[in-house]
């Protein structure tokens, strides 16, 4: 049986789609089992009913509408992944910090893909931040890391970095297509080691 994977997304799925065309051409042996999002109108949950895979969404605003906790929500979505008993969780977009509570169902088995190297530019908007950073000649580079989830956004340890350069001549579209192409790569090149490696 190929490896499952979980991808949890909120917006587009670029990356989603460069791990469904990995495993298409088999550059990547593994399954998608489950595409979890936090919004409805993820464009990247069309893109996995597009590829026949299952979709699940699962929005937090009827938690806190109906009074309930943070914690709650973790815990009953870790409930609804583990039944599809996960070989790898990998979240690419998704804008949600996973607390402890969520963390602890998973053996270290979570991945987070984030536009930045690491201690720079965590959280959202990461590749804005960069390049306004550069144009202050704060910074000459960027770049993308793939790391470990802990409770703490993008603190986790890395796994795989690359850098990025920057430009003068880049628009921030320049910049955002050259660190998407990365990225598509990378998530790519971190599932495929930590499978082979879980598989020794």
């Amino acid at each position: 049986m190929s490896p499952r994977i979980i991808v949890l997304i909120s917006g587009n799925g670029s990356n989603l789609q460069a791990i469904i065309d990995a495993i298409n051409s088999k550059t990547l042996e593994a399954q998608i089992v489950l595409v979890v999002s936090n919004k409805n109108s993820a464009y990247g949950l069309t893109r996995a009913t597009q590829a026949g895979i299952p979709t699940l969404t699962f929005p937090l605003k009827p938690y806190k509408d109906s009074g309930k906790t943070r914690i709650e929500y973790d815990i009953d979505l870790a409930k609804k992944i583990k039944e599809y008993e996960p070989n790898l969780i990998i979240l690419a977009g998704w804008m949600h910090i996973l607390s402890e509570e969520f963390l602890k169902w998973f053996e270290n088995n979570i991945i987070n893909l984030h536009p930045a190297l690491p201690n720079q530019f965590d959280g959202a908007d990461a590749i804005a931040r960069a390049y306004e950073a550069f144009k202050k000649g704060e910074i000459t580079k960027t770049g993308v890391m793939v790391h470990k989830v802990i409770p703490a956004v993008d603190k986790g340890e890395p796994l795989l970095i690359e850098e990025v350069p920057i430009f003068e001549t880049d628009s921030l579209e320049d910049l955002e297509t050259r660190i998407h192409t990365v990225e598509h790569r990378l998530i790519v090149q971190c599932a495929k080691k930590i499978l082979d490696e879980s598989n020794r």
